[in-house]
């Protein structure tokens, strides 16, 4: 086997371990939420969940904290080149990067694609991307921005769409 050949053979092998550890993740989501769900009622399952998603969100936001409060064009930036696998596991697409808004739309989610590989009906994946798609809430939050993102709906495209907007201005002294 010539070395080229073996380089992509063992590219290929990385890339399909990084998607089989997304997918891993998911179920391990769908579980969670079931077991807190039996035991706590789904409303209160989805409200943990979310609380412990977005924590984990805001533990990763000070990597993006020095953009803010309005460099959106650098935050574009850093965070796209944060996204594993440089943005094949999610297909990232700017649709809007100016100072007033940073939108980002996932063409697609490891995390959904699991769900549904599962056989789990639309309306848990769609709970299940609300408790997972705050984990942006929790790290452009805490990085200093405003963030109105939307998680996947049945019947939509791809998956969620960031939406980051300037943050609140640090107070004067």
């Amino acid at each position: 086997m010539a070395e080229g050949e073996d380089l992509r053979e063992r590219v290929a092998f990385l890339e399909g371990q990084l998607e089989a550890a997304h997918k891993a993740r998911a179920l391990f989501y769908a579980a969670m939420f079931d077991e807190l769900a039996r035991r706590f009622g789904e409303a209160e399952a989805e409200a943990i969940m979310k609380a412990v998603t977005y924590r984990r969100g805001a533990e990763v936001g000070h990597r993006f904290a020095a953009f803010a409060p309005a460099d959106l064009a650098g935050l574009c930036r850093a965070f796209l080149d944060f996204v594993p696998d440089r943005g094949r596991l999610f297909d990232p697409e700017v649709r809007r990067c100016d100072a007033r808004e940073l939108v980002i739309h996932m063409g697609r989610c490891p995390l959904k694609e699991a769900w549904l590989e599962a056989g789990l009906p639309q309306r848990r994946v769609e709970t299940l991307c609300r408790i997972a798609g705050k984990v942006d809430d929790g790290t452009f939050e805490a990085a200093g921005f405003r963030f109105a993102g939307t998680t996947w709906k049945p019947g939509q495209p791809g998956c969620c769409t960031l939406v980051i907007r300037p943050g609140p201005l640090a107070p004067s002294r």
